[in-house]
């Protein structure tokens, strides 16, 4: 694991990093950041999943997020979306397939298969590497995400029951069977057969019977990709017919981009250290 970059920061420290991943077969590059009270004591951690285009550094330079981890003593886990590099598999004249838009799944399919594993990245590498190098307490831990990686961060909880303590998403893609964001990465990652691509779609899984305890979504009303792409309604049924409580916020007026997220992002964090604080070992 090689540090690529270390920024003091409300008090604490925003670490990048570069390391061989054996789940995505290539270098991967992720973001830390390490609030004050981890110079004391291990801390609980959020891993944050971006959306289509982005890398690990607009999360960390657009959300404003580390100074509320800071006051919270949260860690931030900042992972990029999708494998890269000149061996990587990309479809350059798209920016919804291929690097970048790695869109948190196992691919099965040439010639994504050898490199596209983000969800086992997320889900498992990652997590081990974080807890063997840094002070964290092992297995304490929430997910969120923006558009994709709100996805992302939702079928993580959903497919592993109890693996995080609470999950948020803001803008999140909630049913993309039903969205041409999804119909073109599930088809080239998956195959043809829908039935696979709904492993991997939260709305589907909660109409199948994976529970979570709650969720938290944020959800602008001047969104441009809301009635194409998003489908929250469709997540809000299915969880109103299985009794998994979601709070849905529509927040009016707002869009899409990161002046949304950083907006809420606030109150997401605090959620998540209720969900966090609360497991915290009394050491």
């Amino acid at each position: 694991m090689e540090k690529m970059e270390s920024i003091r920061e409300s008090g604490g420290w925003l670490n990048r990093y570069r390391h061989d991943s054996d789940a995505c077969q290539c270098r991967m590059t992720f973001s830390v950041y390490l609030p004050p009270q981890a110079e004391e004591r291990k801390v609980p951690v959020l891993y944050w999943l971006s959306g289509l285009t982005c890398t690990d550094d607009n999360f960390r330079t657009k959300a404003g997020a580390q100074r509320y981890a800071a006051e919270l003593g949260i860690a931030l886990v900042i992972p990029d979306t999708s494998p890269r590099g000149d061996d990587v598999p990309d479809a350059a004249d798209r920016y919804d397939l291929g690097q970048g838009a790695g869109f948190y799944v196992n691919a099965t399919r040439q010639p994504w298969s050898k490199h596209y594993h983000m969800y086992d990245y997320v889900l498992q590498e990652l997590p081990a590497l974080i807890e063997a190098n840094f002070p964290v307490v092992p297995g304490l831990k929430s997910v969120s995400g923006h558009s994709m990686g709100g996805h992302g961060a939702l079928i993580c909880a959903l497919k592993n029951p109890g693996a995080y303590r609470s999950v948020s998403a803001f803008a999140p893609v909630c049913n993309p069977v039903q969205s041409s964001w999804g119909e073109g990465c599930f088809s080239a990652y998956l195959g043809d057969n829908r039935q696979d691509w709904e492993a991997w779609d939260a709305t589907c899984l909660v109409q199948s019977g994976a529970r979570v305890s709650s969720i938290l979504v944020d959800q602008g009303t001047a969104d441009e990709f809301l009635a194409e792409h998003l489908f929250p309604q469709n997540l809000q049924a299915a969880c109103e017919a299985a009794g998994i409580p979601l709070t849905l916020r529509l927040q009016e007026g707002y869009d899409h981009s990161y002046h949304f997220i950083a907006s809420f992002i606030g109150e997401h964090l605090a959620w998540h250290a209720d969900a966090l604080n609360t497991s915290l070992p009394d050491s």
